[in-house]
């Protein structure tokens, strides 16, 4: 007779969420890096319906932002485009799972708690985040919450060190200046495992793309090759995105 199995069998999976305005080659590169290290199963890329903080500059409409999500994640079947956050939808569809309706505003604390309603107890959930968006973590609602929800995968770049991210910490949850001090030395490699908070650090997949230089490629009618993926590309021309008319 078969003994019985006493480890429930668990998929690691990411969440990988931003305005997406537009989704580019650097959020493919720290999505693919994160999923190699970490065997994540699926990455689910949730664009942002109605983000609590101002943008500095009017987002393109959430069906736009999806849309492009959708063609660039196409060749990759564990990246997986989410309705999790779209404006009005009532109830959201995540591995043919139905889930609460979607808030007036978005908060990264009700997505997380959303997605893990809709997945299997024993599976394993991960944030995905660059270290720019990172450094203003302390800042996002029930930021403490969040870091007890799950841990973080946070694409590193040079001139940042462990001090650095150890400091953007919400302030409960910071460690003493006595004890970040010798981290200051030290590159933003790694892991970073303290009370209330766990992060990965990912090196090496950081790529000279910006929103702002993909704007300025389409004012220019230049190539967005290097930037966005070909059918995220023709997809901007086409809509006339980004004063590309």
């Amino acid at each position: 007779m078969l003994a019985k199995r006493t480890q429930l069998a668990y998929m690691n999976i990411g969440l990988f969420s931003g305005t997406f305005d537009p989704i580019h080659r650097g959020h493919l590169a720290l999505a693919l890096a994160a999923k190699e290290r970490f065997s994540l199963g699926r990455i689910y890329f949730v664009p942002t319906g109605n983000p609590p903080h101002k943008q500095k500059q009017p987002l393109a409409a959430f069906a736009d932002r999806y849309a492009m999500v959708a063609l660039a994640t196409m060749g990759e079947k564990t990246f997986l485009p989410s309705l999790l956050e779209a404006p009005g939808t009532p109830a959201a569809v995540v591995g043919g799972k139905k889930g609460p309706a979607t808030p007036e505003v978005n908060y990264s604390i009700d997505t997380v708690q959303r997605l893990k309603q809709m997945l299997k107890k024993a599976d394993r959930l991960f944030f995905l985040i660059g270290i720019d968006a990172f450094n203003d973590i302390a800042k996002w609602h029930q930021a403490e919450a969040l870091f007890r929800e799950c841990p973080f995968i946070v694409a590193s770049r040079p001139g940042y060190s462990l001090a650095d991210v150890a400091n953007a910490l919400p302030e409960r949850l910071r460690p003493k200046a006595a004890v970040t001090k010798p981290f200051a030395k030290q590159p933003a490699t790694g892991d970073l495992v303290l009370p209330g908070a766990t992060i990965h650090l990912l090196d090496g997949v950081r790529q000279n793309v910006s929103a702002t230089a993909i704007r300025e490629a389409v004012s220019s009618k230049r190539s967005l090759a290097k930037f966005v993926d070909a059918a995220v590309g023709e997809y901007i021309r086409k809509m006339g995105l980004y004063g590309g008319h």
